[in-house]
């Protein structure tokens, strides 16, 4: 299985931490010492998850090797839905006129885009497509809650695209050595860790600690895992891009691993937690970086609980 493109979208609307100090009395300096983030994206009012799927379509169709006629599956990845019937899958199938394609649009909160990679795979290992789309899109701050001390300020917006196949279409592709995910729902606080209930509230960080103790060491653990199943250790890993959650998460992850820092792709510090599409969005960003034989692994976990990992190769 290859990735042949990705591209990202983020909106205009730059968010700094000042912004929150008349919403939930919490100064700039408060924020950043515990979350690292100094600024997210915020959507602009006519944008929603589906608006933003489009975009990054837009953008990964430019540099894409084949024409998204091609493509066979369509898989969209959110917790922020516009619409829970018109999800993005099928939005983005409308949009770009796609015919005879599988539309499917799932959510496993932050891990989603691992997930809707190894949907993908599960497609591809049963025959029934060989070209798909994953799109993975969040509007976290159309259901957060800014007076909320607790997770009012962590949010920020975006969204990925990635076209993946079967087979090898370009010298350009990346490969997926092993895609790999895990539900967790029980340990530890499990589904009410994180909840986002649209009928009774917004986004709402109920347990921190327990969502922080269980994201550390579940995408230490996972990581650690991919690497040795692949035959290869940390000291093999070219990059690593971990969920971007939390500054704290990213850097107690890669203490236990043993990872060195400038090896690291954050940007939790501009963009905030763009939920399942951060780790696609830090890939995305930095595609010059990359070089031909490195190895990159992604590693996610989400609310609910649940974490996954993949495995690349340049």
């Amino acid at each position: 299985m290859y990735l042949n493109s990705i591209a990202h979208y983020l909106s205009s609307i730059v968010i700094g931490n000042d912004y929150f100090l008349d919403k939930n009395g919490l100064t700039d300096e408060w924020i950043f010492t515990r979350t690292g983030i100094k600024n997210r994206r915020k959507a602009e009012p006519h944008e929603n998850a589906n608006t933003m799927a489009i975009e990054a379509t837009k953008r990964v169709i430019e540099s894409n090797p084949y024409s998204i006629a091609d493509v066979d599956l369509i898989v969209g990845g959110t917790y922020t839905p516009y619409d829970t019937v018109g999800t993005i899958a099928h939005v983005v199938q409308e949009h770009f006129k796609v015919s005879d394609v599988r539309a499917v649009s799932i959510s496993s909160a932050c891990s989603s885009l691992i997930n809707s990679i190894e949907i993908v795979e599960g497609y591809f290992a049963m025959g029934k497509a060989d070209k798909a789309l994953v799109i993975v899109s969040e509007h976290n701050t159309g259901y957060s809650v800014d007076e909320d001390q607790y997770a009012g300020h962590l949010w920020g917006d975006g969204s990925a695209a990635l076209f993946i196949s079967k087979e090898r279409v370009a010298d350009t592709d990346m490969e997926f050595l092993e895609v790999t995910t895990q539900g967790l729902a029980n340990i530890g606080k499990g589904t009410i860790g994180v909840g986002l209930q649209p009928l009774n509230e917004g986004i709402k960080m109920r347990y921190g600690k327990d969502v922080f103790i269980h994201a550390c060491n579940y995408m230490t653990q996972i990581t650690k895992d991919i690497l040795k199943s692949n035959n290869y250790s940390i000291d093999d890993l070219d990059l690593l891009i971990p969920h971007q959650a939390n500054v704290r998460i990213v850097n107690n992850v890669i203490e236990q691993l043993g990872f060195p820092k400038e090896k690291l792709i954050t940007n939790v510090d501009r963009l905030g937690n763009t939920g399942c599409a951060s780790t696609a969005i830090g890939l995305s960003e930095n595609l010059d970086k990359l070089e031909k034989g490195q190895l990159i692994c992604l590693t996610v976990f989400g609310g609910g609980y649940s974490s996954g990992a993949a495995l690349l190769k340049v």
